[in-house]
């Protein structure tokens, strides 16, 4: 016997009824997008490697250690699988001018790749809801996402007291590069505490190190230059409108001058949802605005500010915080006697099908029919409210059995066949 394969480690099959967490979530997602007037779009899984190193940024960890990259054996490309979404999008508008009859908001549901050690809500392959307004610079529009996040989270039934807001800007590039200076002196004064990784970045990328982990370098770190005190008037300007919009719809936030996001091509406002019940991977969605991006990657000069949530993420912490999401359950079961009833019951099952009612029939073969008890098992196992029961003395009178599955005091009853499309339609708008 040929030896079994497996999925690729930190890459996970999604099945049922897991699936049915999955789907729910989606659905909580689209219904939010056309709320706000985002519209979706798709980009491929695969991009030209260098689209992500001049994106991202060369110095960074997503592009030095974590990036699935490789050469197409059949022309020589080099290629990476997408290790996030929004520098494909970007691409994607300048290559069709997409932008040319105006702004645009959209989103989409990506799947994402990065190679770095598997563990709870962090993977290999994992999934993400990503949000990008295209064109707008006003500080509204910074405000507009952040409030999104907040109106998914309440959708989903996540309690605020569960998520911080956490926000900070980033300013533009030439705050960036006099506080860039600034650290560089503070890092050369304490190089004896700085691991292998902050010299590396020392000279390259400074500010990723105000990302360590390390607990040896964290007062080092804390008593760093922050960026904040390095913000022209404008950048402060942006910062404080977008506050100013928060504070008017009574969202709290914690400003976090040490908040950097882990990917180059930010500027002004970023902001990061945080929870501490998922242990080390509390960001449960980030994003920011980064103006220059579409210039970095040859189009014209144009604002833009997204964010992206983990969906991994968003169902362990649903599963945290005790939310009961829906398994997907049809409306109806069929339970089929015998095979002479199956003309009746499928044309009834289709009917009902047509009329927006979830139906799960019963189908076994001519020596597995399988008895009363044990299809009412598999009615009571699929989690349906209902079942249908096509009985031999019912049909003949022209009636079938109707049975409440979640409610053992409901008496059991019958429909005449006509019946039964007018009484879906009464289940689907109950």
């Amino acid at each position: 016997m040929a030896e079994s394969l497996r999925a690729v480690k930190g890459m996970n099959d999604i099945l049922p009824p897991e699936s049915a967490r999955w789907e729910w979530f989606e659905s909580k997602v689209r219904a939010l997008m056309a709320r706000y007037g985002y519209a979706n779009v798709r980009t491929p899984i695969v991009e030209p490697t260098a689209l992500f190193v001049r994106g991202i940024g060369e110095v960074t960890d997503i592009v030095e250690k974590e990036m699935y990259s490789f050469t197409d054996a059949m022309n020589g490309d080099k290629l990476t699988l997408r290790p996030e979404a929004t520098a494909g999008i970007v691409r994607a508008m300048v290559e069709h001018n997409a932008l040319y009859n105006g702004p645009m908001r959209v989103w989409s549901e990506v799947s994402v790749f990065r190679h770095e050690r598997p563990q709870k809500g962090r993977y290999r392959q994992f999934h993400q809801i990503d949000v990008e307004a295209l064109g707008f610079k006003g500080p509204d529009v910074d405000a507009e996402q952040i409030l999104m996040c907040r109106a998914l989270l309440v959708d989903l039934g996540i309690p605020m007291a569960n998520v911080e807001l956490q926000l900070n800007s980033l300013g533009q590039a030439d705050e960036r590069l006099a506080h860039r200076a600034a650290l560089v002196k503070h890092f050369e004064a304490h190089a004896d505490i700085l691991d292998e990784d902050a010299k590396r970045r020392l000279h390259s990328n400074p500010l990723r190190i105000l990302d360590t982990k390390n607990p040896a370098m964290q007062a080092m770190v804390e008593s760093a230059p922050q960026l904040m005190d390095f913000l022209g008037e404008a950048s402060l300007a942006h910062l404080n409108a977008v506050r100013a919009i928060l504070d008017a719809v009574g969202l709290t936030y914690r400003i976090n001058p040490r908040l950097v996001r882990g990917l180059d091509y930010y500027n002004l406002t970023v902001f990061e949802w945080v929870t501490d019940l998922l242990g080390s991977q509390g960001t449960v969605c980030g994003g920011g605005r980064y103006d220059g991006l579409f210039e970095q990657l040859g189009g014209k000069p144009t604002p833009a500010v997204g964010w992206g949530m983990g969906i991994e993420r968003m169902l362990l912490l649903l599963e945290a915080v005790g939310v009961a999401v829906p398994a997907g359950a049809p409306d109806v079961f069929a339970v089929v006697p015998a095979a002479e009833a199956m003309p009746v019951a499928v044309a009834l099952c289709e009917t009902l099908r047509s009329a927006g009612v979830s139906v799960q029939m019963h189908a076994a073969g001519a020596e597995s029919w399988g008895s009363m008890k044990s299809q009412f098992k598999r009615a009571d196992a699929s989690g349906a409210r209902h079942a249908l029961i096509f009985g031999a003395d019912e049909l003949a009178r022209g009636e079938v059995a109707l049975k409440n599955l979640r409610d053992a005091q409901a008496p059991q009853r019958t429909l005449a066949l006509a019946d039964v499309a007018a009484w879906g339609a009464d289940l689907r708008n109950a």
